[in-house]
């Protein structure tokens, strides 16, 4: 999406659901991604990417167009999300609001057909098998940076922006993450 046309759609989400459910449908399946490559469960991945969208529609209003993609914030809610995981082991979504809500901003097709086209897409691959347990294995800010990089194609900016950690600490830490996987296979 370029970044001028999601300015706008961003200041009209401010104001319209409907508009913040294109941002929805748009990067749900990146987020999606990016969470499931890191915590390796169906479930878990659906909670977790269903609360970062609902605390994103929440403070929606309160977002500061920075010249930067939301994508970013959106990656940076998900990854406080996988924190917040990696921390109790058992994941409770905070927010329990009025779903009714949704229903404007998201089809019941989208919805229904999400886990059956994810579910297929992923697990085509044997390959994604291996490397998945390879980086389960892998502490979690080790999984965050790798899944980031080369899952989702960020730069070290924008990694470092969503981790709030300095450039080259996410250097480091994808350097020793890849070393590690390295030593594993």
């Amino acid at each position: 999406m370029p970044l001028k046309g999601e300015q706008q759609l961003i200041e009209r989400a401010k104001i319209d659901p409907k508009a913040f459910g294109q941002l929805y449908e748009f990067y749900y399946p990146k987020i999606y991604g990016y969470v499931y490559r890191v915590s390796g469960d169906y479930d878990i991945s659906c909670d977790i990417t269903s609360e970062t969208f609902a605390k994103a529609f929440l403070k929606i209003s309160s977002f500061k167009y920075k010249y930067i993609s939301i994508s970013s914030w959106f990656f940076k809610i998900a990854t406080n999300e996988l924190n917040q995981y990696f921390r109790k082991k058992k994941y409770t979504p905070f927010t329990l609001i009025d779903l009714s809500v949704y229903k404007e901003v998201a089809s019941d097709k989208y919805l229904n057909d999400e886990a059956n086209v994810t579910i297929s897409n992923i697990y085509i691959s044997e390959d994604f098998k291996k490397v998945q347990k390879l980086l389960k294995s892998l502490p979690s800010i080790y999984q965050k940076v790798i899944a980031l990089k080369y899952f989702e194609e960020m730069s070290i900016k924008e990694i470092s922006e969503i981790l709030g950690k300095k450039e080259g600490t996410v250097k480091s830490l994808l350097s020793r993450g890849i070393d590690r996987l390295r030593k594993l296979l």
